[in-house]
């Protein structure tokens, strides 16, 4: 079983700061990409920011310059540094990732989530 764990949501006013922050854990054999995506109330999911092993970030262009993600490999965590919030940034988080884990002598691959963490921008 494979968890991810999020947390760093919470409430800030507009040009304030946040940073969250995802774990996995469980029977992991690898992780191919991690990532932030959000949904408004209202709203369909969207990608925020995704970081694939081997390769640069990519960003919503809403989130361009404002948020940074950065990944570290060996904790199997993800993180999503956001800047200059505001209002419209307002929603909840989730993380996802990509995990291979092993069963008997074969790798599966599926796509995991968090349960959500909320975001809310004052202005």
């Amino acid at each position: 079983q494979v968890q991810l764990v999020e947390s760093g949501g919470g409430l800030v006013q507009a040009g304030g700061s946040l940073r969250l922050s995802c774990a996995a854990s469980g029977s992991i054999f690898s992780i191919n990409s991690m990532g932030w995506y959000r949904q408004a109330p209202g709203k369909q999911r969207e990608l925020v920011a995704v970081i694939t092993r081997g390769r640069s970030p990519t960003y919503a262009d809403s989130v361009k310059g404002r948020f940074t993600i950065s990944r570290d490999n060996a904790k199997n965590t993800v993180d999503l540094q956001m800047s200059s919030l505001k209002p419209e940034d307002t929603a909840v988080y989730y993380c996802n990732a990509d995990i291979s884990y092993r069963q008997g002598d074969q790798l599966h691959a599926l796509d995991y989530w968090g349960q959500g963490t909320q975001v809310t921008v004052s202005s």
